[in-house]
């Protein structure tokens, strides 16, 4: 399912390739989240043009909408959505457990209350494979608790054993489920352990003994500060096989991904492109970009001169800055694709840097220009 096909020679990053029935996909690579079976003001075209080989999609919003029935109707979320490529679902854990009131946690699962209606539901570790068995993704993730931040150590010390055990049910469960639309599907376990080394190693190493097709990383980029992130994936990495991909979820910033690569990991997803785009913060090679300073109200040049994508062939910061002001989805579109571009492009050059084998050379040059443009000294304007 995974081959390692490069390694770097000063650090722990590496190139592969995972193999699942709807396609391989180069690592280190970016999935654009699909929360609701869309990447936000995008089409799955672009979404394809702009690169991506994979996307993540969100179990607990479509099993509340439009529902399973609907999906398996259609044949499954990839016919459903009309994406061809592979799909990782998550477990839906991480919005159940930021419903906070809404939601019970007992060693059977989480009982919890729709966001929508009210309305109660109860997400079991066998019950949310059985959920992502009828959507049909390539990529199954368990049911674990994404511990609050900051937490105690023994909050954090029982809630990763719960999670190793509802891990180890849910291998159960796969075994015992099969899939239902002709295709393989992989299932990932889930590394907890909140900000405390000696926990993480523990959930790791239960982990490894269960036995995965991948892992992942859970529980970062919560609040803790930068440097205690990359000092946990590189506890866990110690752990980890090596001849499974590693994901660490929901990260983050362009140099969150680069410094996550040079510590081995091969997966990410991240609202941040897409969000911060809607929002009129752009990625560029040279930082980041806010169109709502009023000095691009006349600026016409694009927004990153070295993109290659559509929105920087065609148009400029001064136009882009006029559809966000004016509220045009056209304007939420282009800095999407843009952003999306950004992400992808960022990992191709990180796997070309490995197989080149210039990566270190190329994450110390590439981390010095995201940070030459410091747009938070910009004096802001009240509106774009």
């Amino acid at each position: 399912m995974f081959e390692i096909t490069c390694k770097s020679k000063k650090s722990k990053a590496r190139t592969g390739k995972l193999h699942t029935a709807h396609g391989v996909i180069d690592t280190p690579a970016f999935m654009p989240v699909g929360t609701q079976g869309s990447v936000k003001a995008v089409t799955p075209l672009q979404v394809k043009e702009i690169g991506a080989q994979i996307i993540l999609c969100n179990t607990y919003h479509l099993y509340l909408r439009p529902g399973l029935a609907v999906i398996k109707k259609a044949g499954g979320l990839h016919k459903f959505i009309h994406w061809k490529r592979p799909i990782l679902t998550d477990s839906g854990g991480y919005q159940v457990f930021s419903l906070n009131d809404l939601r019970d946690i007992d060693e059977a699962g989480v009982t919890f209350k729709s966001h929508l209606d009210g309305s109660a539901h109860v997400f079991t570790p066998e019950s949310v494979v059985h959920i992502q068995r009828q959507l049909g993704s390539d990529i199954m993730m368990v049911l674990d608790e994404c511990a609050p931040f900051p937490c105690d150590l023994e909050y954090a010390r029982r809630s990763n054993a719960m999670t190793v055990r509802w891990a180890e049910r849910c291998k159960l469960a796969v075994e015992n489920q099969g899939p239902l639309y002709g295709h393989s599907q992989a299932l990932f376990g889930i590394v907890q352990g909140s900000v405390y080394p000696e926990i993480r190693t523990q959930s790791a190493q239960a982990l490894v003994r269960i036995g995965f097709d991948g892992y992942a990383i859970g529980g970062l980029a919560v609040g803790e500060p930068a440097e205690v992130m990359y000092h946990i994936i590189d506890v866990c990495q110690t752990v980890l096989p090596t001849d499974k991909p590693r994901y660490l979820m929901g990260v983050g910033t362009p140099a969150n991904l680069i410094e996550a690569v040079s510590r081995g990991v091969d997966m990410f997803d991240c609202v941040l492109p897409t969000r911060n785009g809607r929002n009129a913060n752009l990625f560029t090679r040279t930082g980041t970009i806010n169109l709502r300073n009023a000095k691009y109200k006349a600026d016409f040049t694009p927004p990153d001169g070295e993109c290659g994508c559509y929105t920087c062939r065609t148009f400029t910061r001064a136009y882009l800055k006029h559809l966000l002001q004016v509220k045009e989805i056209l304007g939420l579109q282009l800095a999407t694709i843009h952003n999306l571009w950004f992400y992808l492009w960022l990992m191709r050059e990180a796997r070309n840097a490995i197989l080149a084998h210039g990566f270190s050379a190329w994450k110390t040059e590439t981390l010095q220009r995201l940070d030459s443009e410091k747009e938070d000294k910009e004096t802001m304007s009240t509106s774009l």
